[in-house]
């Protein structure tokens, strides 16, 4: 089982790794984050909570019973690749695995297939 700042230091490995963060998505703050400078992680946590919760909201309004959850969410804005993953944790709490990957230099594919085996090292 991997601890926070080796899963983000595997994180930040990932080529074309700009930044990661483990956010409680419960409350919306940051638990541990990696890179980043100048970034708000306080605020950048919050918001990335808000929007996987907005996310999930409108596809559950898509599900016959009105229930979903998203286990992984990818966003490519005109500044670079987003990638949420939701962590399945033995304790009470909802975590999410968060990166944001260079455009130009990062390979998506990849980045989801490591960002996947960093989270099961983690939760185990």
């Amino acid at each position: 089982m991997l601890g926070l700042d080796d899963c983000l230091a595997e994180v930040m490995a990932i080529p074309g790794a700009l930044d990661a963060m483990v956010v409680d998505h419960t409350s919306g703050m940051a638990v541990a984050a990696s890179g980043g400078e100048g970034l708000d992680t306080e605020r950048a946590a919050a918001a990335l909570s808000e929007a996987l919760r907005h996310t999930t909201d409108g596809f559950a309004q898509t599900s016959p019973d009105g229930t979903i959850r998203v286990d992984e969410l990818f966003v490519t804005t005109d500044k670079g690749h987003h990638l949420i993953r939701h962590l399945t944790t033995p304790f009470e709490g909802a975590l999410v695995l968060y990166v944001r990957l260079d455009k130009e230099r990062a390979n998506l594919a990849l980045a989801r297939y490591r960002l996947q085996a960093i989270s099961g090292q983690l939760t185990r």
